[in-house]
């Protein structure tokens, strides 16, 4: 079956969760090929993870003649992760191009905070996150330096219930079009600037030039 975006009045796009991820799904490997998925693994640190193998989905994933996945997508949603120590080992064991990653899946662990090890993989494009134990939204800023960020996730961490949390995010990355599987809008965009530009730390900032 087929989804289709539906248009909202305020010039958003959005489509039931489940909806959604099926066509966040689909996107996803045509751009980016079939993730390599090392979900439901019960995988508590990541080093532990290279000694699982992946499960095998619908569309075979090409491998190298050393046995690493042609693959610019991984998954690691479903488990027990609380840190991403040995994230970029990991990475490297599984992945033909590691640095060409572009898809990561880390929803549903126990990640209580966004490591800069995250800011190494400059062709990152989509991070999912949700359902995770960020408690400080401050802990966003660090993925500042993700120019080609442009899709993320977040809900379902305590930082989702911060007043402020969709403005921050959207102005502290606001190259982002995507914020937990709904559209940035140009008014939040507007707004996030905004409140940007006024907040005291920027101001401070300012101050001391």
């Amino acid at each position: 079956m087929l989804y289709f975006l539906k248009k909202n009045h305020k010039t958003n796009y959005t489509l039931p969760w489940k909806q959604t991820l099926v066509y966040e799904g689909v996107r996803i490997m045509i751009m980016f090929g079939a993730p390599v998925d090392l979900s439901f693994k019960g995988i508590i640190n990541l080093a532990d993870a290279q000694s699982e193998e992946p499960t095998i989905g619908l569309r075979p994933i090409k491998i190298n003649s050393l046995g690493k996945f042609k693959s610019g997508s991984l998954r690691f949603n479903n488990n027990q992760i609380t840190n991403l120590c040995d994230l970029h080992k990991t990475i490297s064991h599984f992945l033909a191009e590691p640095s060409q990653l572009a898809w990561l899946d880390l929803s549903f662990n126990r990640i209580t905070n966004i490591d800069k090890v995250l800011c190494e993989l400059p062709h990152l494009r989509v991070l999912y996150l949700h359902g995770n134990r960020i408690f400080k939204l401050s802990e966003v800023d660090k993925l500042q330096s993700l120019s080609h960020l442009h899709t993320i996730t977040l809900h379902g961490n305590m930082i989702e219930t911060n007043k402020t949390y969709r403005n921050h995010v959207i102005s502290v990355l606001p190259q982002l079009k995507t914020l937990d599987f709904s559209v940035v809008t140009p008014q939040e965009r507007d707004l996030a600037q905004i409140g940007h530009k006024n907040s005291p730390h920027k101001r401070n900032k300012e101050t001391f030039k």
